[in-house]
């Protein structure tokens, strides 16, 4: 089965003297004993791939279709001619931005797979959400809506970035954390092939930063980490990876 992953979201962040960032990065990790994941923007796909070293690189979005008269859209297959692995569907700023729903989630993960990309799939709910109480049941409407049928471990990783906690420096208790990882495991493997159910990635995102990104990663269930802001300066991210490495080897 996969191992841990490290995924950066740039975001729209990132001209092309960014990639000095992504070179120390590589630098520091020359053989990771973890998965390292950077999606810089598209305009940075073919660049990023070539100076990479063993980082993978991923798109932000994709679309349903491989062709056709959609401009300023980029196809899956884009994506992997330019020397992408992954990519990131169903992201918050996308499903509320552009009124994604979670059928086109789901079709842009078909377009994934039939590429050969990894599909990381965002969910997650809003502030108001986990107040209500109705956090599991969101996150089970967007699995169940986002994540087609032949979900594997080699194909998909989930990644639960609560809306509330991205960017703002707010994140759940551990415990909270720990129960909605538990609540995901178990939906996925309720409604996919148990062994690789058990095998997907599960990311926590929303301000993992490298103060707090040790007491995350040594919680049940979870896999890595989906980050944004700290992945765009190498020493940040770097620490990052380095404590998902330590948990990995469980030093």
């Amino acid at each position: 089965m996969p191992g841990k992953l490290a995924a950066g979201n740039w975001k729209m962040n990132g001209v092309s003297a960014s990639l000095a960032q992504l070179e120390t990065l590589a630098a520091n990790h020359p053989d990771p004993s973890v998965e390292i994941l950077i999606c810089p923007p598209a305009t940075l796909v073919s660049k990023a791939a070539d100076a990479a070293g063993p980082i993978r690189i991923g798109g932000q979005d994709c679309h349903a279709n491989t062709s056709g008269a959609h401009t300023g859209d980029i196809s899956a297959d884009m994506l992997k001619d330019a020397g992408a692995t992954h990519v990131i569907l169903g992201h918050s700023e996308r499903r509320t931005d552009h009124g994604e729903t979670d059928q086109q989630v789901h079709d842009k993960v078909l377009a994934a797979w039939a590429s050969g990309l990894v599909a990381v799939i965002c969910i997650g709910e809003t502030l108001e959400e986990r107040e209500k109480g109705v956090t599991n049941q969101v996150l089970g409407k967007q699995l169940e809506g986002s994540v087609p049928d032949g979900a594997l471990a080699a194909n998909t990783v989930i990644a639960y970035e609560p809306v509330w906690a991205i960017g703002t420096g707010k994140i759940p208790s551990l415990d909270e954390i720990t129960q909605t990882h538990s609540f995901i495991r178990g939906f996925l493997a309720a409604h996919h092939e148990t062994a690789e159910a058990h095998g997907m990635r599960i990311l926590y995102g929303g301000s993992v930063k490298p103060d707090n990104a040790s007491e995350i990663f040594a919680l049940n269930n979870v896999d890595g980490a989906l980050v944004g802001g700290a992945s765009l300066k190498a020493a940040d991210f770097s620490a990052i990876v380095n404590a998902l490495e330590a948990s990995a080897t469980g030093v």
